[in-house]
């Protein structure tokens, strides 16, 4: 008997995305749950933002990432001195063609790893704003369009270490999730130290998947049943980030319309990494730190204890 082509899938979606993050597992070690989201944030869409000290290992995810995933990868390194034209690219004139070329700059890759983003000026930083929201760069009045899947990766140092600058509202908004690495536990740190720098073994990884296959995932996501009764969890958490259920008065400012979309896809990828085929509310709770905390102003900073506390309180009422 001839097997036809749907036959031949024997791997469903959620062990080929087990085995990227078994992948990934082997270089950054002792981090799995930053790594499901990590992944789940790509497989949304959305870009992510990395907030914590050097040296815990938030540049080796991203390298880790792109050559787990088999897609072409940049690292721009953001200095006081960068300027927008390093990050999108410049018009040069050929002298032989008597006229400018583009040159395409590192934004132009399928994954970017924005290191150290918050040493860079306000006008650097909002080279990335357009990109990040509508996935084109505009130059030399003429629209360029990013490659497909497009995901930028941005590192951030600590605001109180010297020579950062504060990312604003606008800027923390174009990221669907922030999260941290934190140090490792004692086990996950010996082995590091009894294995040296893993970062060594990041031309070892055999790519899991490539750019097709990726694109294939994602519109797994968009597949992934939402109910109406998760829905009105939704909203309802939205409205307590606002404030307007009497829930968390401290806040001056709730999650917007956008963050409910953006997480409704977060959740729709953390059901699918779970193999699920609709959202649950622990889909919701297992992301919604991750979205919201750097959304969420008020008088508990974002990613601080303080924060975690009051999003517990507003997830998990």
């Amino acid at each position: 008997m001839t097997l036809r082509p749907a036959q031949t899938q024997a791997i469903p979606v959620s062990e080929r995305l087990a085995s990227v993050i078994d992948a990934l597992g082997r270089v950054v070690v002792g981090k799995q749950t930053p790594l499901k989201l990590a992944l789940a944030c790509l497989l949304a869409r959305g870009h992510l933002l990395i907030e914590d000290i050097p040296g815990v290992g938030k540049s080796t995810l991203a390298q880790a990432l792109a050559g787990t995933l088999g897609i072409n990868y940049a690292r721009i390194q953001f200095t006081s001195d960068l300027l927008p034209a390093d990050v999108l690219g410049v018009s040069i004139f050929d002298p032989a063609a008597h006229a400018f070329r583009f040159h395409l700059g590192p934004i132009f890759h399928s994954i970017v790893l924005a290191d150290e983003i918050n040493r860079a000026p306000p006008k650097t930083q909002s080279a990335l704003l357009e990109a990040m929201e509508e996935r084109q760069v505009s130059i030399d009045g003429e629209t360029r369009p990013l490659p497909e899947p497009f995901f930028v990766i941005a590192t951030q140092n600590p605001a109180e270490q010297i020579g950062a600058y504060p990312l604003p509202e606008s800027q923390l908004d174009r990221f669907l999730m922030a999260i941290e690495l934190g140090y490792p536990d004692p086990a996950a740190e010996r082995e590091l130290l009894v294995s040296g720098d893993r970062r060594r073994r990041i031309p070892e990884i055999s790519p899991c998947a490539d750019a097709a296959t990726l694109s294939a995932w994602q519109r797994e996501v968009d597949a992934v049943h939402v109910a109406p009764a998760l829905l009105d969890y939704v909203q309802a958490l939205l409205a307590a980030s606002r404030g307007t259920s009497g829930a968390t008065p401290r806040l001056q400012r709730g999650l917007s319309p956008r963050a409910g979309l953006l997480l409704v896809a977060a959740s729709r990828a953390w059901a699918l990494l779970a193999g699920r085929p609709m959202v649950l509310p622990e889909d919701v709770q297992a992301v919604f730190p991750a979205l919201a905390a750097h959304r969420l102003a008020g008088s508990a900073r974002a990613g601080g204890p303080q924060a975690q506390a009051l999003l517990h309180a507003v997830a998990l009422p």
